[in-house]
């Protein structure tokens, strides 16, 4: 039995907490901290009479010294991070300073600009090697369950893999005119921020949204997919040797860009500050203010989403196909634990990413991503914890 620290009160971490709690044998203890603690109590109340013991706790994350205090005073094995990625620095910092296991689903990046880099967390890796802990990067869905499908692949089906394409398609619908299905800040950082994508040792660079394709999806058809850049990209180059070529796509519905267009046109996606009646705002910050909460989308969104991986390579000696998927659908991650898919997707596997550390099977001193580790126990884990998974050996490709 274990004990774990829950860093957020979103939707990501509403979907933690649930899991965390269907898990009693493993989680004994869980403590649910945020900046408004109100939420972790309405969390706590939603969850009470189960096996696992909940605490709530308020905690500004930006400040390394809280954090600290909150582990030593909870006395956690592990730390979730399901906070913002500008935190992600201050929260290893207070896992260094207490000799705790760390998880999180997104790279850090600077408050003041988007960098989608993974140099900063990677720069650890001695520090948490000598402290004798584990730092987890990315065990959301994408990063996460994507690098581990590729590590599936290719422990199981290559000898080489030469091209991944990663296809992340939501065709759910909430029916609102225009919302974000997870923070709105993040969300439009990556999307306005020009794409990128690896080919033969070098990146590639691409106006935002330049780049489309048509793809037919199992389970919910044709679908515009878009050329992103996207984190995993970069520790799947590095992890995944001999690949040549890795993209990600996304789809938007022409409803939803349009917004963004607009939206852009007028500099409410502006990170700069600007001075509004003698105060200092950040027009992202304000459109987020204003935005429905991606934490209240559940009970509203209908349809299922649909993420995977396109994989090309060879296996003795010859060409050779995969593909390799999720489908989840909205309603009944709602049913069960009152979100909607995307915040399932990323809940369960960083639910999952925490369990492997505290049953000792995905534990060792350093830093790593997913696709580092052996992913047989984790792709067993998202059959059994509500991500099951699908495989197609003759799908079609993109070019």
């Amino acid at each position: 039995m274990g004990k774990a620290l829950i860093i957020g009160a979103g939707g990501v971490a509403s979907v933690v907490v649930h899991k965390c709690c269907q898990n009693p044998d493993v989680f004994e203890e869980i403590c649910i901290a945020s900046r408004t603690v109100s939420k972790c109590e309405d969390l706590k109340n939603k969850l009470a009479g189960g096996r696992t013991i909940i605490h709530t706790a308020q905690l500004d994350a930006d400040n390394t010294d809280e954090v600290i205090e909150l582990i030593k005073s909870f006395g956690p094995d592990v730390v979730i991070n399901v906070a913002l990625p500008y935190q992600d620095l201050t929260i290893m910092d207070a896992c260094l300073a207490t000799g705790v296991h760390y998880v999180d689903t997104a790279n850090y990046e600077p408050l003041d600009t988007p960098k989608f880099e993974y140099k900063w967390q990677w720069a650890y890796k001695e520090k948490f090697e000598k402290a004798g802990i584990t730092a987890l990067l990315g065990s959301g869905f994408d990063p996460g369950v994507t690098g581990v499908f590729t590590a599936y692949a290719q422990k199981h089906y290559f000898d080489e893999i030469h091209t991944i394409d990663i296809v992340d398609a939501n065709a759910g619908d909430h029916g609102y005119a225009f919302a974000t299905n997870f923070n709105p800040e993040i969300n439009i950082r990556e999307i306005t921020a020009k794409g990128r994508y690896f080919e033969n040792g070098e990146w590639i660079e691409t106006e935002p949204l330049s780049e489309k394709k048509v793809y037919d999806l199992p389970e919910i058809g044709p679908k515009d997919i878009y050329l992103l850049y996207h984190e995993e990209l970069e520790s799947l180059a590095v992890n995944i040797k001999g690949v040549k070529k890795i993209r990600f796509w996304m789809t938007f519905s022409q409803n939803y860009l349009n917004h963004l267009n607009v939206l852009q046109n007028v500099g409410m996606t502006s990170i700069e500050p600007i001075i509004y009646e003698g105060k200092e705002i950040v027009p992202l910050q304000f459109l987020k203010a204003i935005l429905p909460d991606p934490a209240s989308l559940g009970p509203r969104t209908k349809g299922k989403t649909n993420i995977g991986c396109i994989i090309q390579g060879t296996k003795d000696g010859k060409p050779k196909t995969y593909y390799v998927y999720n489908v989840c659908v909205h309603e009944e991650c709602y049913a069960e634990v009152g979100s909607q898919a995307i915040s399932y997707t990323t809940g369960v596997p960083a639910m999952i990413g925490a369990m492997l550390i505290i049953k000792g099977i995905w534990k060792k001193p350093g830093v790593y991503n997913v696709e580092e580790f052996d992913p047989d126990p984790f792709m067993e884990a998202l059959n059994k914890h509500g991500l099951p998974w699908q495989e197609d050996f003759s799908p079609t490709l993109l070019d």
